[in-house]
């Protein structure tokens, strides 16, 4: 979560900041300005033919690594400054600051460029030094060069075109976090679990009230939340119950090897009835190696699994719009399960392929880094076509339970749009 120096208010949540703290940032912004013209961008004199070593920085091309870092200082003159001398001292570049006011002291959060041959320990040990404490630190990447308020508005817009989207944002905007939903009826929340209280400085778990009524739970445990962080995610739980349920209308009309046209698009609630019918017309073998349970329970699960909030569903239905197919991409905390079931008649059509195709696609475009998916030993369909994928594979059984775990970040998987901003006919 990257924050530009001159995004900084001065008044947060009701308390003004200090001007001192903007003054000094302003301050170093224009020393730094005056060094890079005074020594990196000077024009050549007669001698200089170009071949020389950079003297703008003192590093070669490549020789720096970007970081992220947290500390809390105290809320006092000289407090920032001291920070900032530090890492300069280190020829550690400061390239965007956010400051989250506390009820004691204040959490600075720095993106730098720092020397490649600089590690974590040696920086977050200068910061310690100069005052800071709590520090955290870790490495960052071109993605959190964007500012915060362009970040904010690409999470809400993604919120606002998909109900899917709000565990997504949510986890983006906080970072690496466990994230889950518990209905209106669930234990914790009828015994009372606290919601949207005040947040202490030591906080790492995070509770939201969710539109439908029940909880949702946010847990960062490297890392304390702070009130800005809980300000911003409750307005994006805010801003997605206003907007109420909603999921993208793109679709996909495609014919099979044998010749079949189907669709394929997004499902929600609104196909809880065609889901049931399906059940009803499978046998008994495909409902138990999707739901790995009594075939009496296989429709209790509809209504969870067709829910935006808890991921995504693909539907497959065919020219007369009866519903053959069900794919399902499932937040699962800080994981992402994916499932499959097929009208037996639709089976070996090359559908389930498909459809896995499609939702690890779209898995890519959440940014996870992995998907798994639990069935039986005995599955075959399933296992080749997690095969078919091309994706590093991992194997676990237990008790005749198979649970197979794909890595995203290979090349392979090929699949047309995902559905969540376009339609096609």
């Amino acid at each position: 979560m990257t924050r530009k120096v001159a995004e900084q208010t001065c008044v947060t949540d009701g308390r003004p900041v200090r001007r001192w703290r903007q003054d000094v940032v302003e301050l170093a912004a224009l020393l730094r300005t005056w060094w890079t013209s005074r020594h990196g961008h000077a024009p050549p004199d007669g001698t200089d033919t170009g071949t020389g070593p950079d003297t703008g920085t003192g590093m070669a091309a490549g020789a720096s690594v970007l970081w992220r870092m947290r500390t809390t200082v105290k809320d006092q003159p000289g407090s920032l400054a001291a920070l900032c001398i530090a890492l300069a001292e280190r020829r550690i570049d400061i390239l965007s600051l956010q400051t989250h006011p506390l009820a004691r002291g204040t959490v600075d959060e720095f993106l730098l460029r720092a020397p490649a041959d600089l590690t974590a320990t040696e920086i977050s040990g200068a910061v310690t030094r100069a005052g800071g404490a709590g520090t955290w630190i870790e490495r960052a990447d071109a993605h959190d060069l964007v500012d915060a308020p362009t970040r904010v508005l690409g999470l809400a817009t993604r919120t606002a075109l998909d109900a899917a989207e709000l565990p997504l944002a949510l986890r983006q905007l906080l970072g690496r976090c466990t994230i889950r939903s518990l209905p209106g009826g669930d234990s914790a929340a009828r015994e009372g679990v606290p919601v949207e209280g005040a947040l202490e400085e030591t906080d790492t778990v995070m509770r939201l009230r969710a539109p439908e009524g029940g909880v949702i739970t946010v847990e960062r445990p490297y890392l304390p939340f702070t009130p800005t962080e809980f300000a911003r995610a409750r307005a994006l739980v805010e801003l997605d119950a206003r907007l109420g349920p909603r999921v993208p209308n793109g679709q996909d009309v495609l014919t099979l090897p044998r010749g079949n046209a189907i669709t394929v698009r997004r499902a929600d609630a609104g196909d809880l009835e065609a889901a049931k019918a399906m059940h009803e017309r499978c046998s008994p073998r495909t409902l138990s190696l999707r739901y790995h349970g009594p075939m009496g329970d296989a429709d209790r699960y509809l209504n969870h699994l067709l829910s935006p909030r808890y991921g995504r569903t693909l539907a497959v239905q065919t020219a007369s719009g009866r519903v053959v197919g069900l794919g399902h991409l499932l937040w699962d905390g800080d994981e992402t399960e994916i499932a499959l079931i097929v009208e037996d008649e639709w089976q070996r059509h090359g559908i389930g392929g498909e459809l896995l195709r499609r939702l690890v696609s779209m898995a890519r475009e959440a940014n996870c880094e992995h998907v798994y998916a639990v069935t039986q030993s005995s599955n075959t369909g399933m296992v080749a076509a997690m095969r078919g994928l091309g994706l590093p594979l991992d194997y676990q059984i237990e008790e005749g339970t198979l649970v197979i775990t794909a890595r995203l970040d290979a090349a392979p998987v090929v699949s047309p749009l995902p559905y969540d901003h376009s339609s096609r006919d």
